[in-house]
């Protein structure tokens, strides 16, 4: 990531970034960061500029937490998500870029409002599920899911910020489990303090309901003077809903704070509940709930944004963000094709057909397909993504990546399976021409 000149004043004693962005005034601060008000002197837009100083990160071992935060939001493109534009470094600060919110946290809404009408807890939890399970859909978990992390815009629409806590599906251990104790005490899902491992999809889906129940509340489900014995309640699921909850509502909480995660309602089963569903909103002032061309829209490959881009060039690496970063490149196979989505998942299938027993298929759609080994080795069986992106109407990237197993079984598999199986496909250089030029990666991104 390239080296960033540092703000300088210009003859009006306006602050500007690498000629970019005009800085404003302090929106916020925090132990390790501000966040500024910002102009891009390029569209004219505000956006926010969250400035994090890198010394105080390294110094309290703060920079794998800020490395994830920036690779969950570059992956997580959706309405009620706060977007990352970019991000830029000088040798001293980590510059955030994004999108800017103007209406404060949920937290500060309800302590200065009390308890919202079902009507409106209802509005603001079906975009908060809906932005929850896209996240799930990717393969990431929030794990601090709170009001103070889920922000308002001036029409009143909600977006979930601060992923530093977060994990990927790749944090998986054999188990299939996450086993890191974090996030905020009073939405913390029980499984998560038992400390015997949890389901982070599972966890988020807690600390939704706890979410739910101050909205409808005004206060917090679970509360005892000391620590201690507030995670006993949380163990036990002890607690009561205010009879001001219709009957609908109290099931729906009931289901959502369930201490077995086992027994806990899915997203599924949750979006399908009466309470959920009751006074449909149209979809002019509801944007959060999906609508049949949303559903096939997902049927195509996804659109890659910017940061997806950049994560498939050959060098991207965050840790050049940091002076002691460590270099943390992920094994895996990118190529590009002009062939449609339906021609490479062919392909896939013919390449697990030619090896019966050896490899099935256990998930598929128009644009990601999984192939799973049947024998289990001491790493676990090896498992294997592959993920399709548009990145111009012709053009797609494959992208494939180990998902499980012995790391020198998938590299054999890359090499002795997969690339003759797409070879043919694999759009190369040499196949440019006058009449079909290279699409350059700064175009792709919008950049000038």
């Amino acid at each position: 990531m390239d080296e960033l000149a540092p703000t300088s004043p210009t003859s009006e004693g306006r602050s500007i970034l690498h000629g970019r962005y005009e800085l404003g005034r302090v929106l916020g601060q925090g132990t390790f960061a501000k966040v500024y008000l910002a102009r891009s002197l390029c569209t004219g837009k505000n956006v926010a500029m969250k400035v994090v100083g890198k010394e105080k990160v390294i110094k309290v071992g703060m920079t794998e937490q800020v490395k994830r935060e920036i690779s969950v939001m570059k992956m997580v493109s959706h309405p009620n998500i706060v977007e990352l534009h970019e991000v830029m470094a000088t040798r001293s600060k980590i510059y955030f870029v994004m999108e800017l919110v103007h209406g404060g946290e949920l937290f500060s809404m309800i302590c200065r409002s009390g308890r919202l009408s079902e009507d409106a807890a209802r509005h603001y939890f079906r975009q908060l599920i809906s932005a929850v399970d896209f996240c799930h859909s990717r393969g990431v978990y929030h794990r601090d899911l709170k009001p103070e992390n889920l922000l308002l815009d001036n029409a009143g629409h909600l977006k979930v910020a601060d992923f530093g806590l977060s994990a990927f599906a790749e944090h998986v251990r054999p188990d299939g489990l996450l086993h890191t104790t974090c996030g905020t005490p009073s939405y913390v899902a029980p499984e998560v303090i038992g400390n015997k491992g949890y389901d982070g999809a599972k966890a988020d889906i807690w600390s939704c309901g706890v979410i739910l129940y101050v909205l409808l509340a005004g206060f917090l489900p679970f509360q005892e003077d000391n620590i201690v014995a507030i995670y006993r309640k949380i163990h036990r699921g002890d607690f009561r809903c205010p009879p001001w909850f219709s009957s609908d509502a109290r099931r729906l909480v009931v289901k959502l704070l369930d201490p077995n995660p086992t027994s806990r309602i899915t997203v599924a089963k949750l979006i399908e509940t009466p309470w959920f569903r009751k006074h449909s909103i149209p979809k002019s002032v509801d944007p959060e709930l999906p609508t049949a061309s949303a559903k096939k829209d997902k049927e195509e490959p996804e659109i890659l944004n910017a940061f997806h881009l950049i994560s498939l060039s050959e060098g991207f690496d965050l840790s050049p963000l940091f002076q002691n970063g460590e270099n943390r490149r992920e094994e895996g196979m990118r190529f590009a094709t002009k062939e449609p989505a339906s021609v490479i998942l062919s392909k896939l299938e013919d390449l697990v057909a030619r090896a019966p027993g050896r490899l099935r298929v256990t998930k598929s759609s128009a644009s990601s397909v999984r192939l799973e080994g049947h024998d289990r080795a001491r790493k676990g069986r090896l498992a294997v993504a592959v993920d399709i992106f548009a990145v111009a109407p012709s053009v797609l990237v494959v992208e494939v990546k180990q998902d499980g197993g012995n790391t020198v079984e998938y590299l054999q598999f890359c090499i002795n399976d997969l690339r003759p199986a797409l070879k043919d496909i694999i759009w190369t250089s040499s196949e440019t021409n006058s009449t079909t030029p290279p699409v350059p990666a700064a175009a792709l991104c919008g950049v000038q």
